[in-house]
């Protein structure tokens, strides 16, 4: 039985944001939190950027003098973080730093004019996914398990057939969930279905599953994220068509197997994150979900949503733990934009 305390907090904790100076116009897609005072933020331009005040005050990083589109960007700690540029060919590369943001090294920098990487993900500090769209019927993923100095191609053996066109939207880096130390889903989009592909042994095979999201050339899942191995959500619908509301959201209870459509998210939406769970604030269910229109937020594993006032995001992510009782996390999008996501009382 809940806790009745428990249940009044649930009811009266309400998120909202709180808009900070970037210093930047870029386009941040990007974001990582790693603690109270330290997150990373990447995009447009070539744009790294570091707060390690709590978002008071952001640095401009400098990793090359290449125009880049730095889409995602995963941080360990404080100290180590990977970011990845998207595009054909050499545009496509992963550096990494552990000092900060103060030096980068280039760990891969892609040698197939027709491959095209989209979004990372890791495990832990040695083991990482990479994703990139789908070649002459065959995904491309490739794995790490030293920290990034060598990233190996999944043989096709050990990987579904793709669909024609099949790959991930390079909107928010969010298209990899993973859990755990071995469990991993990937979100995908193409002409005819958007379908999830997942891993219980850390790359090494892979299934697919349908979902029954809506999708085609600019529609598909934008986003995935899981809480354990079993219960997971996926959100997007069609970048094209933001204020749209049609087939943008989906639910599994059985690990990514089957997919269940929900109604309730205001539009479409390229990231979602589940809340992590506190001490005082709510149960392990909490979402939040946003897109350049605005954002939405559930507090029963995603089954209803509530509009969250404020502005509209790219990218989100939370804080692993919890700040004095309570979760926080940040959000980028347009123009430099972001967002620190704070909770209190009503």
């Amino acid at each position: 039985m809940i806790p009745h305390s428990l249940i009044l907090a649930v009811l009266l904790v309400t998120p909202h944001w709180i808009i900070q100076n970037s210093g930047a116009t870029a386009r941040l897609r990007g974001v990582s939190a790693v603690s109270e005072r330290v997150a990373w933020a990447s995009g447009s331009g070539s744009t790294v950027l570091r707060t390690a005040d709590g978002g008071a005050t952001w640095q401009k990083l400098t990793i090359t003098t290449d125009a880049l589109d730095f889409r995602d960007i995963d941080a360990i700690d404080s100290q180590t973080a990977y970011v990845l540029s998207i595009g054909n060919g050499p545009f496509s590369r992963i550096y990494k730093t552990t000092d900060g943001g103060a030096s980068w090294t280039l760990q891969f920098k892609n040698d197939d004019p027709k491959a095209f990487y989209d979004a990372m993900s890791f495990w832990d500090a040695n083991h990482g996914v990479v994703i990139g769209d789908s070649i002459a019927g065959r995904f491309c993923i490739k794995t790490t398990e030293n920290g990034g100095r060598i990233w190996k191609r999944v043989p096709a053996s050990a990987l579904p057939p793709a669909l024609e066109n099949e790959g991930a939207f390079a909107a928010s880096g969010t298209n990899i969930a993973v859990t755990g130390k071995t469990h991993a889903w990937i979100g995908t989009g193409a002409a005819r279905k958007a379908r999830v592909l997942r891993t219980s042994d850390r790359g090494l095979t892979w299934n697919v599953s349908d979902t029954p999201l809506v999708a085609g050339s600019s529609a598909g899942i934008f986003s995935i994220v899981f809480r354990d191995s079993k219960h997971g959500v996926v959100v997007g619908g069609d970048y094209t068509k933001e204020k749209e509301a049609v087939g943008n959201l989906a639910v599994t209870n059985d690990g990514g197997v089957t997919w269940t459509l929900v109604k309730g998210l205001s539009g479409y939406r390229s990231a979602v994150a589940y809340v992590p769970v506190t001490s005082q604030s709510r149960p392990a269910s909490m979402l939040v979900a946003v897109g350049p229109s605005g954002a939405d937020y559930s507090t029963d594993d995603g089954r209803t949503w509530k509009q969250l006032e404020g502005p509209g995001f790219d990218s989100l992510s939370f804080v692993r733990g919890s700040i004095r009782g309570w979760p926080i996390g940040w959000a980028t999008g347009a123009g430099g934009t972001i967002g620190k996501l704070v909770f209190s009382l009503k």
